[in-house]
């Protein structure tokens, strides 16, 4: 069985007191069938700092990119294009818009007008941008449409909206990722939309160090922990484990066009 963390910060995990180095997240990773991460930047000198912790790894991919919550003190666009067009970057992100904590005018506009430069960089060097959303759905929509982002393709990470906007991405040729949420007890809108995207358009991640899953809440959240969430996907849409695992590793394979011989 081959299983992939589509979404992970391995920049962020607990080295302290959990882990001993990234050798070791791998390699609890790969006891649970977990052979394969993608390690998302939230900053470019994040991103750096990642780059160097993680180092050329065959098991671990990388994307590049700003968080909208990360944005304020301003970033260099053309520093982007460069960094993200580095062979190790598979994708651009996590990108999108958040509105839940920011509310002003002016912070909406840097989070749009990021965005939609994030896509634009990822219809030039053909890599799928990783879209975070949370109170913005009809703007992300809109921007995602506007930029054309089905060009470059990409997936809506930790999905939390309901069946409808499934649909409209869709439509978009996006990709839909669930993660540790769709366990939770009161999360029955989440697995409805579940049910509802096709197997070809799923993946799962864990945004580790974030959303520890069912069983495992209350401690931190690590990419050997994307096995449960799958374990629990496979339920909701009534197939087996196996079942799950091939296709959510064939749609990471073509969504960020990574060779499927690394995931074998």
């Amino acid at each position: 069985m081959f299983l992939v963390d589509s979404h992970c910060h391995l920049d962020s995990l607990d080295y302290q007191t959990l882990h001993t180095s990234v050798d070791d997240v791998v390699e609890k990773a790969r006891a649970r069938d977990v052979k394969f991460m993608l390690a998302v930047a939230t900053t470019l000198p994040g991103y750096r700092a990642m780059a160097d912790l993680i180092g050329p790894r065959p098991e671990v991919a990388f994307s590049c990119g700003v968080h909208p919550l990360n944005i304020e003190e301003g970033y260099d666009f053309e520093e982007l294009r460069i960094l993200a067009a580095d062979s190790r970057v598979v994708a651009m992100g996590e990108t999108g818009l958040d509105y839940f904590y920011q509310k002003e005018d002016f912070q909406l506009k840097l989070q749009q007008d990021s965005f939609r430069h994030h896509i634009r960089v990822g219809r030039e060097l053909n890599k799928p941008v990783i879209v975070h959303t949370r109170d913005a759905r009809q703007d992300t929509l809109d921007i995602l449409r506007e930029e054309q982002a089905g060009e470059c393709g990409g997936v809506l990470h930790c999905f939390t909206e309901d069946k409808n906007t499934a649909k409209v991405l869709l439509d978009l040729g996006f990709y839909i990722s669930f993660s540790g949420i769709v366990t939770f007890r009161n999360a029955e809108q989440l697995r409805e939309a579940a049910r509802y995207v096709p197997m070809d358009r799923l993946l799962i991640e864990t945004d580790s160090p974030y959303l520890t899953p069912v069983p495992h809440r209350g401690k931190e959240n690590q990419p050997s922990y994307v096995r449960d969430v799958a374990e629990y996907l496979a339920v909701v849409k009534g197939v087996s484990l196996d079942t799950l695992a091939v296709a959510t590793t064939e749609n990471f394979s073509r969504l960020f066009h990574i060779d499927s011989a690394r995931l074998a």
